[in-house]
């Protein structure tokens, strides 16, 4: 529809650039009186811009002065003046969209405008980026122009406290990691008190590098764990198993959709291995789950390019960043398998104690843009998951990097030869090489090249994370051959050294081509910035996964009746236009792939909204008692309807167990003899019923005085966290085998959402039952205590009356008694249950 667009009605991109420039000279405009400034009116005018907002004026009427007095707070703090083409990009960010500018123009300083300009309405700003290093280093560097205009700064990345995260998010900026502000949301709905909350309203998000954190990562869903306690064995015993299949006869591997599956023969193997007689009998699931994870594990997954073993532990690698993700896990067993593979200690499995992906997190703010140098490829995406449309800036000065055709060679041995030929070529002229791949496999392959060829060198990988910055900095000077895995030193600018320019620039060298066209772009966008000369070219082969796994068997046919050796280019048109179309047949993959994953957490985000809004309801302190009355109600009416339906004749009624059911739940022992039922009509015993449960509150609310609100709050809290947890557990339980639906002609995401509504409703059901039984039966001999379920170590209990801070007046079911049950297997008391919805519930 763009495309279409653009041919009827001209270049959109540069209308809208043509149009944007002239509120640019509105600022440019008001350059001179603003330079006539002192310092202390420059700093006054953002109390003056406040008072402009109180009275009326919107942020659009402020935007030229407020973007002027940046710039020149700028210049006096820091020496830089934003360029015109800066000020269009603050422009576009500051209308909530996403500005294309090439790597080295300066993002970092262009977000000081919009960042400043939304700062003044109070409601806070967070400028969000991909690493701490990044974080801290934009906080301290573009802090000083926020400070000198009054406003004040704070920083979110790994390792701060609680106190400390509070005081950051109050500030009028923060900057943070994505990562970071994504756990804190997390955290905040599981607190259980307000004093506790750290953020404030998700108001206004600067994402830089906004493709990496809303592309790249939004597979991955944001995960909050803590420990179970397991056997461990069974994953060493599996992983001792599956290299005792065979490849093709025992499974067969799927590499384009990355999976792995026993083959018949394989499950017969698999069988005699492990004596049984049926692998998919419902007794042996777990087994046949525990196989399954083992074999991906040990075919699939592959030491140093998506994990690596550092330090004792299974770290996992970032498939676009090269970086190292620590604390993520692979989820499902998958994790703990590879760590079995690696013969390193097995970490217990983890339960969800709360989850969102990114998708869902950045739409909650109500305002969102960001900047990266490459995003047009990814429009659309943009435009259907965020509602976000992009516009491509102009450099600050001409591109005049050469951007080489792809040289294509067809064996891998012949390709690496090539790049080692054209490095050690490089390195003599004194030209600075930057050599990126895909994992870091091939950079220690190269790097052993280079180093038999005597060519000194840098390597920037997961293993060496910890110098990014300081080794991508390095990377422009003379004669410097720097080998990066994927955009590893993102958002550091790599600055030619002396004499440089002379010898053509920065040349990068590509290995083989990337999965997405934008991470390619990305590496071609390290050379070239402002106007500087610099060279790329991309080498490849016909055997690089890519090209195996998704290049035309067209294309490999009329190489091989060519008939040329492994050392010789190959240079066709149609070459690159398989290339491109391998690429645009992958990025159209991932788009799905990431589309499914977020239509089945819309799902679970609508009920986690719910479940949130209302938490924090509680949090802040709203009125309970008329609440936790009307679950009552609720329950009582469930009731009759299971054992004294309106339908049924009186003598028809299940008396004996209504009378049980209620007296376990919403009314003490007791309180309505079994006799007084009978003959009653169902409005008759419904009054009855909640005459008595009236009574008892008002008994309880004697009983306790200015404890019994907070005992409310605490039994409403703690149900709700825990059976938010159950929900979360059961939910990812449906997502993994809702797939299989699709065998019976269902569509398994409508299945999905009508499963996950019955079993909201059953939570919610459930929430409302355990509230009426304990707001009842907790004999408080203390101020209850609010302890947090979300603890990390074991499923917590909310039965356990030591924890409200007294002892139970009736029967409650404990845990059972030995911690090795796994929790997905059968419960031991027999009552056909898994251990995590029985006993160890």
């Amino acid at each position: 529809m763009l495309k279409f667009l653009n041919k009827l009605l001209g270049n959109y991109n540069e209308k809208e650039v043509k149009r944007l420039m002239k509120k640019v000279e509105r600022v440019n405009a008001l350059e001179e009186d603003i330079a006539k400034l002192g310092d202390d009116q420059l700093t006054g005018k953002t109390a003056e811009f406040k008072e402009r907002l109180e009275k009326g004026e919107s942020l659009d009427d402020l935007l030229p002065e407020a973007f002027a007095v940046v710039r020149e707070a700028s210049k006096r703090v820091t020496g830089m003046r934003h360029f015109d083409v800066q000020v269009l990009g603050g422009i576009v960010l500051h209308q909530g969209r996403i500005a294309e500018m090439k790597t080295g123009e300066g993002k970092t300083l262009v977000a000081t405008l919009p960042a400043y300009l939304n700062a003044l309405t109070g409601k806070g700003v967070h400028v969000i980026t991909v690493n701490d290093y990044l974080a801290s280093r934009d906080s301290e560097w573009m802090g000083q122009i926020f400070k000198f205009l009054g406003l004040s700064v704070g920083l979110i990345v790994h390792g701060k406290e609680a106190a400390q995260r509070k005081e950051a998010y109050n500030c009028d900026i923060t900057y943070g990691t994505n990562n970071e502000f994504g756990f804190d949301y997390l955290r905040d709905n599981m607190a259980i008190y307000k004093e506790k909350l750290a953020q404030r309203e998700l108001n206004y998000a600067i994402l830089d590098e906004v493709d990496s954190i809303l592309i790249d990562e939004a597979r991955t869903p944001l995960i909050i764990s803590g420990q179970v306690e397991q056997d461990t064995s069974q994953y060493y015993r599996f992983a001792r198993l599956v290299p005792r299949l065979k490849a093709e006869e025992h499974y067969s591997i799927d590499e384009e959709s990355k999976s792995v599956t026993l083959t018949e023969e394989g499950v017969k193997e698999a069988e005699r291995q492990l004596s049984i007689d049926n692998l998919f009998d419902s007794k042996h699931m777990e087994t046949s789950h525990h196989l399954n994870q083992a074999l991906k594990a040990y075919v699939m997954m592959k030491k140093d390019k998506d994990y690596i073993v550092k330090d004792n532990q299974v770290v996992i690698v970032d498939e676009f960043t090269g970086r190292l993700m620590h604390g993520r896990r692979y989820g499902n067993g998958l994790h703990q398998a590879i760590e079995a593979k690696e013969n390193v200690k097995i970490e217990n499995e983890s339960q969800t104690l709360a989850s969102i992906t990114y998708q869902n997190y950045f739409r909650m703010y109500d305002k969102l843009s960001g900047m990266t140098g490459t995003a047009l490829t990814e429009e659309d995406e943009f435009r259907k998951i965020y509602s976000l449309d992009v516009v491509a800036v102009p450099t600050n000065e001409p591109m005049i990097r050469k951007d080489l055709p792809d040289v294509v060679y067809r064996s891998e041995k012949g390709k690496m030869g090539a790049v080692v030929e054209q490095i050690v070529d490089c390195h003599k002229n004194g030209q600075p090489v930057l050599v990126g791949t895909i994992s870091i496999e091939k950079s220690e392959e190269i790097s052993s090249h280079l180093k038999k060829s005597g060519v000194p060198h840098k390597v920037l990988n997961a293993k060496h994370h910890e110098q990014e910055a300081e080794i991508i900095t390095d990377a422009g000077q003379k004669g410097a051959v720097t080998i990066a895995t994927n955009m590893a030193g993102r958002g550091t600018d790599i600055v030619l050294g002396d004499g440089v320019r002379e010898v053509g620039g920065l040349y990068i060298i590509g290995t083989e081509r990337h999965e997405s066209r934008r991470i390619d772009n990305q590496l071609r966008g390290r050379a070239g910035r402002q106007g500087d000369p610099g060279v790329s070219q991309f080498y490849i082969s016909l055997e690089d996964d890519l090209m195996r796994l998704f290049g035309s068997e067209k294309m490999m046919a009329m190489v091989d009746k060519m008939g040329m050796d492994d050392s010789t280019p190959i240079e066709h048109g149609f070459l690159s236009k398989a290339i491109e179309n391998a690429q645009k047949r992958v990025e159209g993959k991932n788009f799905d792939i990431r589309k499914n994953v977020l239509q089945f957490d819309d799902v679970m985000n609508q009920q986690r909204e719910i479940i949130y809004k209302q938490r924090r309801q509680v949090l802040m302190g709203a009125e309970l008692k008329g609440e936790v009355k009307k679950m009552i109600e609720k329950v009582v009416e469930r009731a009759l309807d299971t054992y004294a339906n309106a339908e049924a004749l009186v003598d028809d009624y299940d008396l004996k167990t209504l009378h049980d059911y209620a007296h376990t739940t919403f009314l003490l022992p007791g309180d309505i003899p079994l006799e007084e039922l009978e003959g009653l009509h169902r409005d008759e015993i419904r009054e009855l019923m909640l005459k008595k449960t009236d009574e008892n509150y008002v008994r309880r609310e004697e009983q306790l005085g200015d404890f019994m609100e907070e005992l409310e709050r605490v039994v409403v809290l703690r149900t709700v966290d825990r059976k938010w947890m159950n929900h979360i557990d059961d939910m990812d339980d449906l997502r993994q085998g809702i797939g299989l639906r699709a065998f019976g002609q269902k569509d398994p995401l409508r299945e999905y959402k009508f499963e996950a509504f019955n079993m909201f409703e059953s939570m919610i059901e459930g929430i409302q039952e355990e509230v009426a039984r304990l707001i009842y039966r907790v004999d408080v001999t203390q101020r209850p205590s609010r302890q947090s379920v979300a603890v990390a170590d074991s499923r917590p209990q909310i039965s356990n009356p030591s924890l409200l801070g007294g002892k139970s007046q009736g029967k409650t079911q404990g845990p059972a008694k030995s911690n090795k049950v796994g929790r997905n297997k059968p419960c031991p008391c027999g009552s056909g249950k898994k251990y995590k919805r029985c006993c160890g519930e």
